[in-house]
């Protein structure tokens, strides 16, 4: 788990670094809106962010499924191995059978 972490490191370092590197003045368009004198290291840093929550935002959901489900199905084993457990001690659970 520390490897990943130093890898997602390493990774942001070397984007900061090259937005950085690349701190020129540019022209953004986008259908009718127009921004210039925008420098390229912004632009780089802001798409990257982009791209970090519109591939995080979906991933963090279905984590957050899945922990709700998670929580469901173990009240519902507690609640059976709870059923079971009071089966188990009736007059029925000594006898041979």
């Amino acid at each position: 788990m520390g490897l990943k972490y130093v890898f997602v490191a390493v990774l942001a370092s070397a984007i900061t670094l090259f937005a950085l590197q690349n701190s020129d003045q540019t022209k953004i368009r986008f259908l009718v809106w127009s921004l210039e004198g925008v420098p390229l290291a912004t632009v780089i840093l802001v798409s990257v962010a982009a791209g970090v929550v519109l591939v995080g935002l979906p991933l963090w959901v279905d984590r957050w499924r899945l922990r709700m489900r998670l929580r469901s199905l173990e009240a519902r084993l507690a609640s059976a191995e709870a059923l079971l457990g009071e089966r188990g001690r009736g007059p029925e659970a000594g006898s041979p059978s």
